[in-house]
């Protein structure tokens, strides 16, 4: 499997909710950088954190656009989030099942088939305004 194959399946194990299938793809010295926080590092770390989001949100992906560099170990991802809020998460406004619909940006880095780097940019001052 391509460097973009492997990030094209995590992509569609998040919409299919299939959460071990997102973690098989993942080394176990993820460094997952999130949007306005600090790096987060390992596969168990990881795996709270999509236990966290799965809690707090329910998301759907689309409007996939791929970019690779040349040696293809490196992917940018564009797609936009769809999803319903339902449960307040810390510091932000009070979840009572608002919809919301962002652009996010992705980076991702991929060595010996498993993803190594996860990197997400949204605005979410934008994001609190569509859920205030």
């Amino acid at each position: 499997m391509t460097a973009l194959e492997t990030v094209q399946a995590y992509y569609q194990h998040f919409n299919n909710q299939d959460w071990a299938g997102m973690l098989a793809l993942l080394h176990p010295e993820i460094r997952h950088e999130v949007n306005q926080g600090e790096a987060q590092i390992g596969i168990e770390t990881f795996s709270a954190f999509l236990g966290h989001m799965d809690q707090c949100y329910d998301e759907k992906l689309s409007e996939f656009t791929y970019f690779t560099e040349p040696n293809g170990k490196k992917i940018a991802v564009e797609f936009t989030v769809t999803g319903v809020y339902k449960k307040s998460d810390e510091g932000l406004p009070a979840a009572h099942g608002q919809t919301y619909v962002l652009p996010v940006g992705a980076f991702l880095e991929v060595e010996a088939g498993k993803i190594t780097r996860v990197t997400n940019y949204y605005n979410l001052p934008l994001w609190i305004k569509l859920v205030s």
